[in-house]
């Protein structure tokens, strides 16, 4: 069955993964990958998305030479970030980075001016300083150039779309991430642009994931000397394309996209938007066939990487099964941090403020490498059966277990230890998870598979599901206890 390529785009590295049926069976081949890196410029961190858009090209370009005839593309990446395209159809700046630090304090200044329960109420929408809706409020409080020369809004990969059809649309899944979005109305909230002073007519038409969303255009076709083919818009929020691939047989299911972010949660039909989900500061985003992820964001292996990164800088060069080797054998339960605490949000010394925040806590810094990992690990776990309790709460459902998708279910310590938390099975796999989502949309809109059951069963078939099963529950269960109090994320 014919190629196709999922342009998956992560924080840190981007990937072109070429996907294949054979037999029934989905197989996946990495063409190129390439790094992620945001570019500081001044006091302003930003995306290089030019620079994405090349290894883009690329990826198309080692296809041709390789002899792949491909059928279509699809591109997913994070969430919340945007660009302006101008009335001449150019690219208004680079993209800010959504750590930039120009949105902090944002969210409290808006709320002296429009309720944060109306703005819940109208998107179902978790509140995170980086949301788009507090990004584009900064840039009004700045007096932004951008705003006064921008004529359309695009979402990364939107934008990224768009250099390579010509064809300017806004995407489901990314869209509902910007608190702009009223799920209930099926559209952009237009009373609350207007209460924001943001013109709707940048706002695009939103395209269902499995849309085609334009063709390649001559100039790509000329550059690259290849044909056009489909672009389609899959799920591009890569935590929807995530879910998309989770091998869930049961219907009702939880699911942990587990990455640079960790985002839990479950499927829902309907999106939940009440004032029990707005106290837990969960969010309702768009998913595949018209479905919403009920889920929440929590900080993930992001501490890890600059932790890791601090180290390197340091003269420590460790890779992270070296990392993961050092905590396996470190003292268990000697500190617990807050993940998602906002001392952990901005790029920069996380050993440093891991022991600040131990201290501010009445604990015992962890010292060594392998106790700071362990310090991390432990707390993610922790932290995880927090957010799965409160999900099953939300949801109103009880789950059998927990499905781990993404990159970090390599680090088989936190899914062990990520099931002794919970107290149920976890299951790990399939690792790129929002690649093989992205694939699965296409094939969906190609009529490949009937619908995303259909492709999740072809996945499920396709890769290997490794079981993690709860040990050490006495043990597990004294540290959750410790950890709830010490961090108060239950006040």
């Amino acid at each position: 069955m014919g190629n196709i390529i999922a342009f998956d785009l992560g924080a840190s590295s981007g990937r072109a993964m070429l996907g294949r049926l054979i037999d029934g069976k989905i197989e996946i081949t990495e063409l190129h990958r390439f790094s992620n890196d945001p570019v500081q410029v001044g006091d302003r961190l930003h995306w290089d998305i030019l620079r994405l858009y090349h290894e883009i090209k690329q990826g198309l370009l080692i296809a041709k030479n390789k002899g792949i005839e491909v059928s279509s593309i699809g591109i997913d990446s994070w969430a919340v970030d945007f660009g302006f395209i101008g009335k001449n159809g150019e690219l208004i700046g680079n993209p800010y980075h959504y750590r930039d630090r120009h949105t902090e304090n944002m969210m409290e200044k808006l709320f002296t001016e429009l309720p944060a329960s109306e703005i819940f109420g109208r998107t179902g929408i978790q509140f995170l300083q980086f949301n788009t809706i507090f990004q584009l409020f900064a840039l009004k409080q700045a007096n932004s150039p951008w705003l006064q020369e921008g004529n359309r809004f695009l979402m990364i990969p939107d934008l990224l779309r768009y250099f390579l059809t010509g064809e300017m649309h806004n995407e489901f899944s990314n869209a509902t991430t910007t608190q702009l979005y009223n799920p209930v109305q099926g559209n952009w909230d237009k009373e609350l642009l207007k209460q924001l002073d943001l013109p709707d007519s940048w706002f695009g038409d939103v395209l269902q994931p499995g849309s085609e969303a334009g063709m390649l255009q001559a100039s790509v076709c000329d550059e690259l000397g290849i044909p056009s083919i489909p672009v389609y818009a899959v799920a591009e929020h890569d935590t929807g394309s995530a879910v998309a691939a989770v091998p869930a047989t049961d219907r009702s299911f939880a699911y942990l996209s587990c990455g640079t972010w960790s985002l839990m949660g479950t499927e829902v039909q309907e999106p939940v938007i009440n004032e029990t989900a707005q106290k837990l500061n969960f969010t309702n985003e768009g998913g595949v066939e018209g479905t919403y992820r009920l889920l929440k964001n929590i900080m993930g292996l992001w501490i890890l990487q600059e932790s890791r990164r601090v180290w390197e800088k340091a003269g420590q060069s460790y890779s992270f099964p070296e990392l993961v080797q050092l905590a396996g054998a470190a003292k268990p339960f000697g500190a617990f941090i807050d993940p998602d605490h906002s001392l952990f949000l901005a790029p920069g010394d996380m050993p440093a403020r891991i022991a600040q925040y131990c201290r501010e806590t009445g604990q015992q810094a962890p010292e060594t490498v392998g106790e700071i990992v362990r310090c991390i690990l432990e707390s993610l776990a922790l932290k995880y059966r927090f957010v799965f309790e409160m999900t099953e709460r939300l949801s109103e459902q009880q789950f059998n277990g927990l499905h781990m998708v993404g990159g970090g279910i390599q680090n088989t310590l936190l899914c062990q230890w990520s099931a002794n938390a919970i107290g149920k099975p976890v299951w790990a796999g399939p690792s790129e998870g929002s690649a093989i989502g992205n694939m699965a949309v296409q094939w969906i809109a190609q009529g490949v598979f009937n619908d995303i059951w259909e492709a999740r069963q072809a996945i499920r078939d396709s890769f290997p599901i490794v079981e993690y099963k709860p040990e050490e529950q006495e043990l597990w269960g004294h540290a959750y206890d410790r950890f709830v109090k010490l961090t108060r994320i239950a006040e």
